[in-house]
């Protein structure tokens, strides 16, 4: 089976890992804050907390940004369940807007019409790779008194108006899985640029625990003294998967110009396939793909996906908007919340996309969905 996505692992990822697994350190050591620092060149200099999975990112940052029960969080419903799951386990209510038809991204204008007094946070989500509209968002969020959270899980690397994704929002997280851009087999990050924030995200990740004696309520206890001032969880992403993260921080250019040339050839190839929409993408933006998402029109998705898997070629969708998950309905939301989101689910199809497909593995790809759909 062709996959839809797939880790790209050299020698030098393997050297890094074994390097640590060598020396002193397995976990929260040198390495952690060498990763930090190298992604930070990715955000535009936004400094990063390095956590255990874009999951808990989330959670971090949205705990962070002082979420709590009473608030409310908007988001798309076009996105993986934990963008509006870590929301609701702290308490928030989740709003879900609508999604622009074209590139499946949050639209500001349906956000401006949902946000109220109790909004607390919009969080977009950087579809495929390709970035929301930012700004638009930025200014609805400004309106509104909100922070802006990015969920940036498809997107390190891209650009927005020549800007890196990382620095656009008030935090933004990202996603090391192994089919994401980079991975550190799970793994994820939060930027954040205020430093109170940024303080909060980093004792959050490590169980709250306070260890500066300056800020401290009993200093005096001795040496091995730490506090918990609020409560945290054990996110620490250890040394051994941050080595490999390092590792392949180095090679993001590479697998962007790979993943950017197979778009390319995608485009051009699948331009005239009879019942199929290609992915858009602004002119101001520069993504930096995670998936290549196309649209299955006249109600034939389903076939499209059984006969390409039945050929041995992993196409995957990309995703069951979020309130449609029984978790959701047993809260009251309910289908028909957004249509233009189900109307993008119900044709979206992700074909396989990453560094280590060959042209020829693609030219099968789009052989075989051009001769299903002909």
């Amino acid at each position: 089976m062709l996959p839809y996505g797939r880790q790209s692992v050299d020698e030098s990822d393997i050297e890094a890992v074994t390097g640590v697994l060598r020396g002193d350190w397995l976990t929260t050591g040198p390495a952690v804050a060498a990763f930090e620092a190298e992604l930070a060149r990715w955000t535009g200099g936004v400094p990063c907390v390095s956590v255990t999975s874009g999951t808990a990112a989330l959670h971090v940052a949205y705990a962070a940004a002082g979420v709590r029960a009473g608030d409310e969080v908007v988001t798309t419903p076009l996105t993986f369940v934990a963008t509006a799951a870590t929301a609701a386990l702290l308490g928030a209510k989740v709003v879900f807007a609508d999604v622009q038809p074209d590139t499946g991204n949050l639209d500001p204008d349906a956000v401006a019409a949902l946000v109220t007094p109790r909004t607390r946070v919009i969080t977009a989500v950087d579809y495929a790779g390709h970035p929301a509209d930012h700004d638009e968002l930025r200014e609805v969020a400004g309106r509104a008194g909100a922070l802006l959270v990015d969920d940036a899980a498809h997107a390190i690397g891209s650009s927005y108006k020549d800007r890196p994704v990382g620095c656009l929002a008030d935090l933004t997280t990202f996603s090391f899985f192994p089919t994401k851009t980079v991975t550190t087999a799970e793994g994820g990050a939060v930027a954040v640029a205020d430093p109170e924030r940024l303080r909060r995200a980093a004792r959050l990740r490590n169980h709250g625990l306070v260890r500066d004696s300056a800020e401290q309520r009993f200093p005096d206890e001795g040496g091995w003294h730490q506090e918990v001032h609020e409560f945290g969880l054990n996110y620490r992403l250890p040394d051994v998967l941050c080595a490999l993260g390092i590792s392949q921080l180095r090679r993001l250019d590479r697998f962007r110009a790979r993943r950017a040339e197979l778009v390319a050839r995608y485009d051009a190839l699948l331009r005239d396939v009879p019942g199929l929409t290609l992915p858009a993408r602004r002119a101001y933006v520069r993504p930096s793909w995670h998936l290549y998402p196309v649209r299955v029109r006249d109600g034939r998705r389903r076939e499209v996906y059984e006969r390409m898997r039945a050929a041995g070629i992993g196409v995957q969708v990309n995703y069951l908007p979020a309130y449609w998950h029984p978790v959701f309905a047993d809260l009251g939301y309910r289908r028909g919340l957004c249509p233009r989101a189900e109307a993008y689910y119900g044709e979206q199809l992700s074909l396989p996309l990453f560094p280590g497909l060959s042209d020829a593995e693609q030219d099968r790809v789009v052989e075989t969905l051009a001769g299903i759909l002909r």
